[in-house]
């Protein structure tokens, strides 16, 4: 039974063991759509070398994707709203899920700060969603979703994210985007290592634990997920979190322009993207092929804005146009050379 009420409810914690993004954002869906009256759940989870981006976010406009991909890292886009986050495992995720009228803001950022407490940090909760140092700076970000009667509010814990990483896959591209997409709000950020350097994903683990029981009780059950002893309704959450269809299809229209030089001439590119896909596409060289800008346009409208599609569409133009024999400049550099003009804003 909760502190201070006379209501009987099902309070249960859950964890993660897997490092997957899209395998954790698929546990926390089912975790969603199953959760029965009177329950709250805090699940805790952790992210290896992850962007997240917000529901509505342009994936592009946030993202250096290829450049993460290339890494070995992975872009998840979550249900909720919010800016784009990079999660390491000096990162912990954390999700409360509530049902039937106990969503309580004020409860779940209180386990929040009294864990940080708990390790010796001074914290409180400030502006949007956001979780900030006594000096103001931030180590937590939330959002937020509700259907019915079911809340969730989720976030993370800056513990000892790589910095480095964070600058460099969230560095907005050089590209000039105008999107309909919600920018992410950059903000000054400090890991909570730099302020009590005992810090792990563990001792806040554990820290978190505490500070739920303290304000909601003892849990009656307690979970552990694995990708090889999930239930089988994750695998197709799990399907679609990691399709190009959601984590870059769902992506809103957006404009973008952009312009190279090369040996054999300069190229600009002018063109609009829905849902991942190239709509209108105008280009302009001044390179001695005169039908380059032709073959280029017709091949790459409606192909999918992925460094795969692209390379292959823009190869297929110049060798159809290198067949014809009509091509002046060096087949294979040509191609090379305007898929990287496209790489830029991929």
């Amino acid at each position: 039974m909760a502190p201070g009420t006379d209501k009987k409810i099902n309070i249960k914690l859950v964890s993660s063991l897997s490092h997957d993004p899209w395998f954790n954002l698929a546990v926390e869906e089912y975790l969603f759509d199953s959760a029965e009256d009177d329950t709250v759940i805090l699940y805790l989870w952790q992210n290896q070398n992850t962007v997240v981006i917000g529901k509505s976010q342009n994936a592009w406009k946030e993202c250096r994707v290829t450049e993460l991909e290339s890494d070995g890292g992975r872009l998840a886009r979550r249900s909720s709203g919010g800016g784009a986050v990079y999660q390491d495992l000096g990162n912990m995720c954390y999700t409360f899920i509530t049902s039937s009228g106990l969503y309580d803001l004020e409860k779940h950022l209180s386990v929040i700060i009294g864990a940080v407490k708990r390790c010796g940090i001074d914290a409180h909760f400030t502006g949007r969603n956001d979780i900030v140092t006594a000096d103001g700076r931030k180590f937590s970000g939330n959002a937020f979703r509700f259907v019915k009667d079911t809340g969730l509010m989720h976030g993370t814990l800056l513990l000892d994210t790589d910095s480095s990483k964070m600058a460099r896959y969230l560095n907005v591209s050089k590209a000039k985007m105008q999107a309909k997409g919600v920018d992410s709000v950059r903000s000054r950020v400090v890991n909570l290592c730099e302020l009590n350097p005992d810090i792990s994903p563990s001792l806040m683990a554990q820290a978190l634990k505490e500070s739920f029981r303290d304000i909601y009780g003892a849990w009656q059950c307690e979970y552990t997920f694995s990708e090889d002893s999930a239930p089988a309704a994750v695998r197709p959450l799990y399907d679609k979190y990691s399709s190009w269809e959601w984590r870059l299809g769902e992506t809103p229209e957006f404009n973008s322009s952009f312009e190279s030089r090369f040996s054999w001439g300069g190229i600009e590119v002018f063109m609009t993207a829905e849902k991942g896909i190239i709509g209108n596409i105008e280009i302009y060289t001044d390179a001695m092929d005169a039908s380059l800008a032709d073959i280029l346009k017709s091949s790459l409208q409606g192909c999918r804005l992925s460094y795969e599609d692209i390379d292959r569409c823009v190869r297929s133009a110049v060798a159809l146009l290198a067949a014809g024999g009509k091509m002046i400049a060096d087949p294979r550099e040509a191609a090379e050379d305007i898929i990287s003009c496209f790489a830029s804003v991929l």
